[in-house]
């Protein structure tokens, strides 16, 4: 196992599920209860010392029990390591708790996976849409059961259909 995954692992072992390692990256799986607790610990023990948030993402597995997948990738400037962290959660209960008290950078991010696939994050600042109208019909576009021909944009954007001359 990877050191610094046998080092989070340690920290947290009944919520540490898993640690995979492709091409020098490295990615934990934990459980959601734990979540926040361990990118608190990412942030502040001196050797993971991940001060830089990369990227927040989700995954939409719909065969399965837990259907989303969220995942914060991480980044440590003086380490020069990166650490992705994910967790599942299932359709019926679509909520995590926000990293904005971590890493402030985090909160345009997470409003984009709210947007785009309905997940929630408890404690955010201010999580409303960041990329649909407010008006936007119904449904996430990113979730694999959205129509591919969308659900209502040609009413919601009357002006694209409008000839140029």
């Amino acid at each position: 196992m990877h050191p610094l995954a046998a080092h989070i692992q340690a920290k947290f072992p009944d919520a540490f599920i898993e640690a995979k390692e492709w091409r020098g990256d490295l990615a934990i799986t934990v459980k959601r209860h734990a979540l926040h607790d361990v990118c608190r610990f990412l942030r502040e023990d001196p050797q993971l010392d991940c001060d830089y948030i990369v990227h927040v993402s989700s995954v939409d597995w719909p065969d399965d029990e837990e259907r989303f997948e969220v995942v914060y990738e991480v980044y440590s400037i003086r380490k020069r390591h990166r650490i992705r962290v994910k967790t599942r959660v299932p359709e019926h209960d679509c909520e995590v708790d926000s990293m904005t008290d971590i890493w402030k950078g985090a909160e345009f991010m997470e409003r984009e996976v709210f947007d785009m696939m309905g997940i929630r994050f408890r404690h955010h600042p201010d999580l409303r849409r960041i990329l649909l109208p407010d008006d936007y019909p119904e449904g996430y576009p990113l979730r694999k059961d959205f129509p591919v021909q969308g659900k209502g944009w040609r009413d919601t954007f009357e002006f694209l259909q409008e000839e140029v001359p």
